[in-house]
């Protein structure tokens, strides 16, 4: 159980938070533009597009925070 508190203690650092937003912002709008851009051009914007968007920012997040707290546990 120790370990995992740790592993979150990491992730919600601010230089590891402030990484993956950064790396979520830039690559999840340029994938959201690319699997996303057309429906969002012409307002056919429904509610499950808006939870795959979330999602194509959310997934970016997550594995640069994975891999932020990976690399300062094998350090």
């Amino acid at each position: 159980m120790n370990k995992i508190l740790h592993w979150f203690s990491l992730a919600v650092e601010i230089k590891t938070l402030k990484r993956s937003i950064k790396v979520a912002v830039i690559v999840g709008t340029i994938l959201m533009l690319i699997n996303h851009g057309d429906i969002i051009l012409y307002g056919d914007i429904e509610v499950h597009h808006m939870l795959k968007i979330i999602l194509t920012y959310l997934v970016p997040y997550l594995v640069s925070t994975y891999s932020s707290v990976e690399s300062k546990l094998n350090h």
